[in-house]
């Protein structure tokens, strides 16, 4: 049986990064790690991530999911406890907290030290992944470069506001952003658009897709109407070399729900798109070792 242990590592602004790591039954033999990214409004324990993370684990990979440490999310999955630190939260903050992560697992703070890792973000945590390997790869920070990455249901822009609500944000300095799940007014804070606005190069998803040299995996939902399944194409485009994958009949979390229990049986479309990215996983770890 795979254990899973907490661990919580310091983040963007010094704020805690909490994490979840789920080792193999022989976790001295594992082959490679995977690192976990949620979406916007996601956390760690959201939707299919812990049934992801359980697979991995039990096809010998450590496996880590962590919530963005400005994500408004701690272990209390109850609610958004830090609502204040999500109106803070930008690219540059995800940025720093994946970079953060990789330095705790090569510096042995993480499980996985001298392992080939694996970045999965989905949706908005597509986004980070991409735009943080390509930075990482484009420096040549060896030590930070991930052995594959995973893009699921991952927009192709990072930056969705019409005009129109970019000036709204810019006069209002937020705007609001409910939580279905919870019921709180969330808000998205105007840091977040100075800061791409900035050097909206630094943030483009496909533009780093194309400096990502490792194997790169786009996998969608065929029926996601929360990004579009032409984004994957656009991905495509950008990088040749990627592995694209449309799931018939998912939805933007493939067909999950949340909460989806470690002992439940996952819906079809879930289960496929855990099967592939472990999979995709394992075949990334094994070039690279």
């Amino acid at each position: 049986m795979s254990a899973i242990r907490d661990w919580t590592i310091e983040g963007s602004d010094g704020q805690p990064i909490f994490g979840n790591v789920h080792l193999p039954a022989d976790a001295d033999a594992a082959t490679g790690v995977l690192v976990c990214c949620h979406g916007f409004k996601g956390y760690k324990d959201y939707g299919f991530f812990p049934q992801l993370a359980q697979a991995a684990a039990e096809a010998g990979l450590i496996a880590h999911r962590f919530n963005f440490s400005h994500s408004g999310m701690t272990n209390r999955i109850e609610t958004f406890e830090r609502p204040d630190l999500f109106e803070r939260d930008t690219w540059g903050r995800q940025m720093h907290d994946l970079r953060a992560v990789m330095r705790a697992i090569r510096g042995g703070e993480l499980a996985g030290a001298d392992r080939p890792v694996v970045w999965f973000g989905h949706s908005r945590g597509g986004v980070t992944c991409a735009v943080t390997a390509g930075q990482v790869f484009e420096q040549s920070v060896q030590t930070e470069q991930p052995a594959g990455v995973i893009l699921a249901a991952a927009p192709s822009s990072a930056m969705r506001l019409d005009e129109s609500q970019r000036e709204a944000l810019r006069r209002l300095g937020r705007l609001p952003s409910p939580s279905s799940r919870t019921g709180q007014t969330l808000y998205v804070g105007v840091e977040s658009l100075d800061e791409y606005e900035a050097a909206p190069q630094r943030f483009d998803p496909l533009a780093a897709a194309a400096r990502i040299t490792c194997p790169l995996l786009v996998i969608h939902g065929e029926n996601d109407n929360t990004v579009p399944v032409t984004c994957a194409e656009d991905f495509r485009r950008t990088q040749p070399s990627a592995t694209v994958e449309v799931i018939g009949g998912a939805s933007h979390t493939f067909n999950a729900p949340n909460p989806l229990p470690l002992d439940a049986d996952p819906p079809g479309e879930t289960a496929k798109l855990i099967e592939r990215c472990v999979a995709f996983a394992n075949e990334c770890v094994g070039k690279a070792r």
